[in-house]
């Protein structure tokens, strides 16, 4: 399926869509925070506006490339930003890595799983993909409570996988990843 507009996905509180260059300042107000960066695997410290601008590049190369599908996560009262979620695709296994982050004044409101549960639709309804994993550091497991939520199942664990940057020591670190997944046929199984 060819898309040519960026798709707009819709739930009862959130509308997941493009990133905007005038998202810019509010991005990097949100991501400018220790604890986001410490329950994510990518994210720069200090976070910068060249890193939102990066970002926002990523994001519109990803789709044009239709290797990425990567949305802003707004609140539907107001479009105001709160976060990021999105789909990296393997497209020669048809799967994709689903990644997100949500801004800590959002934190424990469900936004994050209802997110999920829209971009989960997405990959397999629209973009007919077979398999979803997604990975979180064992330090957050309130991520994983939110695949749990979403039906997806553990897969792995990766011990010392990632290098890392511990703000605390200031020095790289290993960390461990807990793996969950999704199929196809589990998704379809879950909506009967």
């Amino acid at each position: 399926m060819i898309m040519e507009d960026f798709p707009e996905l819709r739930t009862e509180r959130l509308v997941l869509n493009q990133p905007k260059w005038n998202d810019v300042p509010v991005i990097v107000s949100h991501a400018d925070n220790i604890k986001i960066v410490e329950n994510t695997r990518t994210m720069p410290h200090p976070y910068h506006e060249e890193d939102a601008i990066s970002w926002i590049q990523m994001v519109n190369q990803g789709f044009q490339d239709k290797d990425r599908y990567i949305f802003a996560v707004r609140l539907n009262l107001d479009d105001s930003f709160i976060g990021g979620i999105g789909l990296t695709l393997d497209v020669q296994n048809n799967r994709a890595e689903l990644g997100y982050w949500i801004a800590e004044p959002f934190w424990n409101l469900g936004f994050a799983t209802e997110a999920v549960e829209a971009i989960l639709k997405f990959g397999f309804e629209t973009l007919g993909l077979n398999k979803i994993i997604a990975v979180y550091l064992t330090t957050n497991s309130a991520s994983g409570k939110v695949m749990v939520k979403n039906g997806m199942i553990k897969e792995a664990e990766l011990i010392d996988h990632d290098v890392k940057r511990d703000h605390t020591i200031d020095d790289n670190v290993y960390v461990s990843l807990i793996q969950y997944r999704l199929l196809k046929k589990e998704y379809e199984s879950l909506k009967k």
